[in-house]
């Protein structure tokens, strides 16, 4: 076997492990919201979701740490603080994080509303949750704070930027709890549009 083709076979190797280590998370992920729905949050054992899943709880957790983060974890973080870098420089900070926002919405709103719609549903109900939520909360702020300071005039480290940071968070937070709380009535980017209008002056308002 030539160099290249053990090459091409580890990154072959390589990339089945990561469809098989995501498939095993997303079932994990599944598993856990259906049963959190059907017999509550705090009755539900890491246990009973990695049987359902079909795996040993020690499987559990080398993708999640505890229980409540199979609710509040996912890859939008880093692809958020990525997104804000790339925002046109000119832009006011408010508006780059709700461009950000947006976009990661349009990628995962379409194919996986009701997946998120369950989770803030519990979020919204249990206690436990919606205090870990406000918790990471503050890891997600940085990092888009992080994505601001890559733009002339941003400093991760100024109240200006972590405040904008922290305001276009709470947009989609308040909307998501919201659109949780009215059972999925609304689109939940509509409402985080409306969200992001209560806090940007309008030019024909005369601000």
């Amino acid at each position: 076997m030539t160099p290249v083709d053990e090459g091409e076979t580890a990154a072959a190797g390589a990339d089945r492990h990561a469809r098989r280590r995501q498939a095993t998370r997303e079932e994990l992920h599944r598993h856990a919201l259906r049963l959190f729905q059907e017999q509550g949050y705090a009755a539900t054992t890491v246990e009973q979701i990695a049987a359902a899943a079909g795996v040993s709880h020690m499987t559990f957790f080398r993708h999640f740490a505890a229980k409540d983060q199979v609710v509040l974890t996912d890859d939008h973080d880093a692809r958020l603080q990525a997104l804000v870098a790339q925002r046109p420089h000119d832009e006011p900070a408010l508006q780059m994080v709700r461009g950000a926002i947006h976009h990661v919405l349009g990628e995962v709103y379409p194919t996986h509303r009701d997946e998120l719609l369950r989770r803030w549903r519990l979020v919204l109900v249990t206690p436990e949750l919606r205090a870990r939520q406000a918790e990471r909360a503050l890891t997600t702020e940085r990092l888009i704070a992080d994505g601001l300071a890559t733009h002339p005039g941003h400093n991760a480290g100024a109240v200006g930027t972590r405040a904008a940071a922290a305001a276009g968070l709470a947009c989609a937070t308040a909307a998501s709890l919201l659109w949780a709380e009215r059972d999925g009535v609304d689109e939940l980017p509509q409402l985080v549009d409306e969200a992001f209008d209560a806090l940007t002056p309008r030019v024909d308002d005369g601000a």
